[in-house]
């Protein structure tokens, strides 16, 4: 079957292009650059916009099944950039599968479209817990708005799911790990709130499995069409917990200070104000959103997933952390 990945070349695309591959699969990717990784797998790369609806509907042609992955990620920036690439990207994905009659969709989404500030999320599933309201980062509020059309567009002749992985990690991880090894050997990484709260992870295998299963049993009519998923590896930790594991893997000093959240919250509309107002580079230490994610409980009930299309994590928490350290062994990734 030939299937089309977009965002192919990112963290979780790469693992999706490869299970796929492995699989049986012709595989294309719909990608901004090209990479040599995808080369050596034998993915055929297209180059293109999300933005641009012809170029996604030339990479669709002749495709049975779409793996929507790629996103506009981050804590910041304009809301309209994020927009134009989750919510208008996903619009012509959905076009490009209506006009090619592609009968299977399964989206990336992310547990951040049910965002309530500090409101813990505890044992919760799509089922029981709300979308969020009045979302600060433009990221969540714009996939939050894809996650909705996905599903909507679930019918008779197209089959879609949305699967929400929580904060994936492991070998290969150029960005999040990157970053806090980064902040950690500066000593400017901080715990917000004291780092008790409860979060689960999702190590970058077990997301990839996730989404073959739910793409396996996808169908119109099936129990997992027109349905969204929390996806983990169903191993809630501290927050003080999981950063020290995974900063260590990769040979970092631990996190041991924290600041109080008001204290973060308040930094954090600081940041905001001056990246508003003046013209700053980059991301902004911290916002809000960060703060808030940081300090509250987030951890999910894979039941439905389990139910619905057999997923179960393969990959504990301690075996990716023994894999992740063995990989930065070999060479670590530094940011790009």
């Amino acid at each position: 079957m030939r299937i089309l990945v977009t965002g192919g070349g990112g963290f979780l695309g790469q693992a999706l292009c490869r299970g796929l591959v492995e699989r049986g699969h012709e595989v294309v990717s719909f990608n901004r650059g090209r990479y040599p990784a995808l080369d050596a797998l034998g993915v055929r790369q297209v180059q293109g916009d999300l933005a641009d609806p012809a170029a996604v509907l030339r990479a669709a042609e002749g495709c049975e099944a779409v793996f929507h992955n790629a996103a506009k990620a981050g804590a910041w920036g304009p809301y309209a950039d994020y927009h134009r690439a989750n919510v208008l990207g996903t619009r012509h994905v959905i076009a490009a599968c209506r006009a090619h009659g592609i009968a299977r969709l399964v989206y990336t989404s992310t547990p951040s479209v049910t965002h309530r500030a500090t409101h813990p999320v505890a044992g919760g599933t799509a089922e029981t817990v709300p979308y969020g309201e009045h979302l600060k980062a433009p990221y969540a509020a714009t996939k939050q708005i894809a996650e909705r059309e996905v599903l909507a567009a679930n019918d008779a002749t197209l089959a879609t799911v949305a699967l929400r992985p929580r904060l994936i990690w492991g070998p290969g991880d150029n960005q999040l790990l990157p970053r806090l090894v980064e902040r950690a050997r500066a000593g400017r990484l901080r715990l917000v709130g004291g780092g008790d709260n409860l979060v689960d992870t999702t190590y970058v295998d077990n997301a990839a499995q996730a989404h073959f299963d739910a793409f396996a049993h996808l169908a119109p009519g099936a129990a997992c069409a027109g349905r969204a998923y929390f996806i983990s590896n169903g191993e809630p930790k501290t927050m003080r917990e999981t950063l020290n594991a995974l900063l260590a893997a990769a040979g970092a000093p631990p996190v041991q200070r924290a600041l109080p959240f008001p204290l973060a919250y308040a930094i954090g509309a600081v940041c905001e104000g001056l990246w508003h107002v003046l013209p700053l580079r980059g991301e902004p230490p911290l916002t809000r959103f960060l703060a808030e994610q940081l300090a509250t409980t987030h951890w999910y009930d894979m039941g439905p997933a389990r139910r619905d299309f057999g997923y179960v994590p393969r990959v504990s928490f301690a075996e990716g952390i023994e894999r992740l350290r063995a990989a930065w062994r070999a060479g670590p990734t530094m940011p790009r």
